[in-house]
């Protein structure tokens, strides 16, 4: 008897592989979980190596830098099984920069005579909300929206914030009482205690940050032991051929190769022209990304900033964020010397985009010694410049419902997608990976079905 004619539909669905088109942590933990339900994982990614957004460097003095800003739970890391590896952050602390003065964040701007009164004067007297620019007015206070908020949202999405959906601030919030809580356990514990990264899972003091020694990277490392043989590497997805609604096939570096589903991390603009055989995705085309250069400059000496983080809502800056990741990790630099990240939103191609790597690192020392001129002294050199077209979602209110839409699924049977770029969401880590979780289930139940 042909086996492979005779069979029912779900065995000859089942010997087929789940597709994942890209090797980030998202992709890497969805061939995981495929796998352990005891399905198969064909990983596809299109560069020369695993990682993504979850990329570190090393250079060869002593410095370590990732690409972006990347928070990590404890509780990540034991998910990973990257604890052994990871260190406990003593401390971290966000700053924002006006006027010549530094505030913490968000109890230093709260005790501002100026902010006070005018959150809440908007909490007795609501607004409507119908964009990004009313929300933080109505959650902060016109004061705090204009000096704040507004500026920030608008550096970092590259939109005017009364174009951006009230999603935006939506994400970002964080209740009073729970923050005063988290504080006062970081200063209880010593540890770093999570405070607004994670949406899916519950915060506590036993939530706190670490880092792997070695850089983000490191995190993947237990899982690309266990699923390193499923990856392809420079694997270009072609192509995703929907038949009668479903995903059937897909096309790599030329080869068509039959699968059960297909799970994209890749960002979601890109479905519309990857998808074959539907047109249920072409509003997809129309979602924006804000592309980002992170600059990397060293300095003598160690705390240089207010905090681990400082905010810089001036829009006469090039940059609207600053990090000095060493403060709080000191392992990632030499002793005695320290390294800051500036974050750069701009477009592909820009004034800015098209700059050399030096003359972005004169840009953003000048800009920091406008802010404190004494920090000229200490500057040694420029370290890494990294530029990505994908760094943030857009939720720009004229595509609000499909966004919400493609949240809940993508609409064609067998396609899912993952990850900060593939859900287009504002994702950090620790989120990405139960999310991932969560829609593994959908697709084990997906493939099991009897069709």
């Amino acid at each position: 008897m042909d086996i492979a004619v005779k069979a029912p539909a779900v065995w000859r669905r089942l010997a087929k592989p789940v597709a994942i088109i890209g090797a980030g942590i998202a992709g890497l933990t969805a061939a995981f979980d495929i796998e352990r339900r005891g399905l198969q994982a064909a990983v596809f990614e299109t560069g020369r190596a695993v990682g993504g957004m979850a990329s570190s460097f090393k250079d060869a003095e002593g410095y370590t830098y990732d690409f972006g800003a990347h928070f990590v739970s404890n509780r990540l890391a034991d998910a990973l099984g990257a604890s052994e590896i990871s260190r406990t952050v003593g401390h971290y602390g966000e700053a924002v920069s006006l006027g010549g003065r530094s505030y913490s964040y968000p109890f230093g701007l709260a005790a501002s005579p100026r902010y006070a009164v005018s959150a809440f004067a908007a909490r007795l007297s609501p607004g409507k909300v119908e964009n990004a620019a009313d929300w933080f007015r109505n959650a902060y206070g016109e004061a705090l929206a204009q000096d704040v908020a507004i500026p920030l949202a608008e550096a970092w999405s590259g939109a005017p914030a009364s174009e951006l959906s009230p999603a935006v601030g939506q994400k970002l919030s964080a209740g009073v009482m729970k923050t005063l809580y988290l504080k006062a356990a970081s200063r209880v514990t010593g540890r770093a205690v999570c405070n607004g990264y994670s949406h899916e899972m519950p915060e506590s003091p036993r939530v706190y940050h670490v880092y792997p020694e070695g850089g983000v990277s490191r995190l993947l490392e237990p899982t690309m032991k266990q699923v390193g043989h499923r990856i392809e590497l420079e694997a270009r997805v072609e192509r995703v051929f929907v038949e009668r609604g479903r995903v059937a096939a897909i096309q790599v570096n030329g080869r068509e190769i039959g699968v059960s589903a297909a799970i994209s991390t890749a960002p979601v603009h890109v479905l519309p022209r990857l998808v074959e055989g539907t047109d249920q995705l072409d509003e997809l085309g129309q979602f924006r990304y804000r592309p980002m250069i992170f600059v990397n400059l060293r300095f003598e000496g160690r705390n240089l900033l207010p905090d681990t983080m400082l905010w810089v809502p001036d829009r006469s800056q090039p940059f609207f964020r600053v990090t000095e990741a060493p403060a709080a990790m000191p392992w990632l630099a030499p002793e005695g010397r320290t390294q800051l990240t500036f974050d750069i939103g701009c477009e592909v191609g820009d004034a800015h985009w098209s700059m050399s790597d030096e003359e972005l690192a004169t840009l953003c020392l000048e800009g920091l010694c406008r802010i404190y001129p004494h920090l000229r002294a200490r500057y040694i050199g420029a370290g890494g410049m990294l530029k990505t077209p994908f760094a943030y979602p857009v939720y720009l209110s004229r595509y609000e419902q499909r966004r919400q839409a493609f949240a809940r699924g993508t609409g064609v049977a067998g396609l899912y997608s993952i990850g900060r770029n593939g859900e287009f969401a504002h994702l950090l880590m620790e989120d990405i990976y139960w999310r991932t979780l969560k829609r593994m289930q959908h697709v084990a139940d997906y493939v099991g079905q009897d069709v």
